[in-house]
C-alpha cells in the first residue's frame, strides 16, 4: 500500500511593508511522503515572501514539469516560477525560458554551496533567474512551527521577515546569491 500525503492547513497573514502587499489567505498543502517538514515550511515562506493573490502552490513533487509555486497570467503564461532545492542545468534553462521571472530557493548549508559553485556561471547567464539561500538553522526553526493547522503571520521590511506561529517565531534573513 502506498503512503499517502499528509495534509496541512495554514491561515497566512502577510504584511509586506516594502511592496505594500497585505494579504490574509488560507492554504491547504499536501506534504508528499518524501518531502521534509523543512521543505514544506520553505514552500510556505516563499509564498509569504512573494505574496500575491495569484501566487499558487502547484502539485510540486508530484509533477516534474511544475515548480513549487507559480503565478500564471490569464493567457496561461508563467509570470513567476519558484523552485526549491538545487535544480539541474536543464531545469533552470527550462524555467528561464518558460517564465518571465524565476526564483530558486536553495537550502542545505553544504549541498547548496556545492550546487552554487557548480551552477553559478549557468544561472547568471539568465537575466530573469534569482537565487536565494536559506541556512540550516533557519529551516530547523521553521520546522518547529509546523502543525497540522497553522496560523502564520509574516511581516516583511527591508531585507528581513519576521514569521510567527503562536508562541514560536523565526527571523528570516535570506541571503541573495544572485538577483
Amino acid at each position: 500500500m502506498a503512503i499517502k500525503a499528509t495534509i496541512y492547513k495554514a491561515q497566512f497573514n502577510v504584511a509586506d511593508l516594502d511592496r505594500h502587499v497585505y494579504l490574509d489567505q488560507s492554504h491547504t498543502l499536501a506534504c508528499h511522503p518524501s518531502e521534509t517538514l523543512q521543505r514544506l515550511m520553505l514552500r510556505l515562506v516563499m509564498w509569504g515572501l512573494n505574496a500575491d493573490e495569484d501566487l499558487q502552490f502547484t502539485k510540486g513533487l508530484g509533477e516534474a514539469d511544475e515548480p513549487a509555486l507559480w503565478t500564471k497570467s490569464l493567457t496561461d503564461e508563467i509570470d513567476l516560477w519558484i523552485d526549491l532545492g538545487q535544480p539541474d542545468e536543464k531545469r533552470i534553462k527550462k524555467a528561464a525560458h518558460k517564465a518571465k521571472k524565476v526564483i530558486i530557493a536553495t537550502y542545505g548549508d553544504n549541498a547548496a554551496a556545492i550546487w552554487w559553485k557548480q551552477n553559478k556561471s549557468k544561472v547568471t547567464q539568465f537575466g530573469n533567474v534569482s537565487v536565494v539561500f536559506f541556512d540550516d538553522e533557519t529551516l530547523a526553526t521553521l520546522e518547529t512551527m509546523v502543525e497540522r493547522t497553522m496560523q502564520l503571520q509574516l511581516t516583511i521590511e527591508g531585507e528581513q521577515g519576521w514569521l510567527s506561529a503562536g508562541d514560536k517565531s523565526c527571523t528570516l534573513t535570506p541571503e541573495w546569491w544572485h538577483r
